[in-house]
């Protein structure tokens, strides 16, 4: 049974179609790359597949291990495994990292893991710490209230973080390296790396090809005006480096995709 299988998945925003028929399938411990030109519906996507209520499906299907992720609330999503790094990182005033993320992890682990024994505040705050230097992070942000006055690198390290913490079976990352210096990106993209298992998997949402140097997929997926237009391996990213978007009728992106990949 695929971890995650889309089919045929039509989405609107305000009333307009923008994803017009999408296939995809995941299997356990995969690595995909949706990569494509600004617009094209990537965020979109990964946003519906988390529950985001701006969106609207209008037909198709989408089953995370076989049920039906579509009639699940957002918080039923996350208990079952889902994960989404958001592009923009929200700000949340009055809360801590540290208890948001304590908060967060006995909310799922209870759930997912009923027979896991659940750690003490003392205990998640020398796991947040270890995790915390594994991305290079200061421990004094775990005291303060999430995502405020943290900058754009730091949020982003914030976002991995909650994924190492809840230990999600699908992580969406949604141009998780949007904005990001090289040092931080190499960060981040130790910290996906380190995540890889047969029991995790991933969608990486981008248009640049940087973090594919530093993340290698096992699938590469182009999407272009709400279509997924080709597939193949990492192979495909080294193309799309060379040549952009022009091909499938978008121009203007080849600048974007200026990286060596591994």
């Amino acid at each position: 049974m695929p971890l995650l299988e889309i089919n045929n998945l039509k989405i609107a925003v305000e009333g307009k179609e923008v994803v017009h028929g999408i296939n995809l399938t995941v299997n356990e411990g995969e690595i995909h790359a949706i990569m494509g030109p600004n617009g094209s519906g990537k965020s979109t996507l990964v946003s519906t597949l988390m529950g985001h209520p701006k969106y609207q499906v209008l037909g198709g299907t989408a089953k995370l291990k076989g049920k039906d992720l579509l009639a699940m609330e957002p918080t039923e999503r996350a208990q079952a495994g889902l994960f989404l790094a958001f592009q923009y990182p929200k700000e949340i005033a009055g809360v801590t990292l540290r208890s948001f993320l304590f908060a967060a992890y006995k909310a799922q682990m209870t759930v997912r893991f009923p027979k896991r024994k659940m750690p003490t505040i003392l205990q998640f705050k020398k796991t947040l710490e270890t995790a915390m230097k594994e991305l290079k992070m200061d421990p004094a942000l775990a005291e303060r209230s999430v995502n405020q006055g943290f900058s754009g690198g730091e949020k982003k390290k914030a976002e991995i973080l909650q994924m190492s913490i809840l230990e999600p079976v699908l992580a969406l990352l949604d141009e998780t390296d949007s904005g990001l210096d090289i040092d931080a990106l190499k960060v981040v993209a130790e910290g996906v790396n380190a995540m890889r298992s047969p029991k995790f998997s991933a969608i990486l949402v981008t248009h640049y090809a940087r973090l594919l140097s530093y993340i290698t997929p096992d699938h590469v997926h182009v999407m272009v005006t709400g279509k997924i237009v080709e597939s193949g391996g990492k192979e495909l990213a080294h193309t799309l480096e060379k040549e952009g978007y022009a091909k499938y009728g978008e121009r203007g992106e080849s600048a974007a995709l200026s990286l060596d990949i591994v």
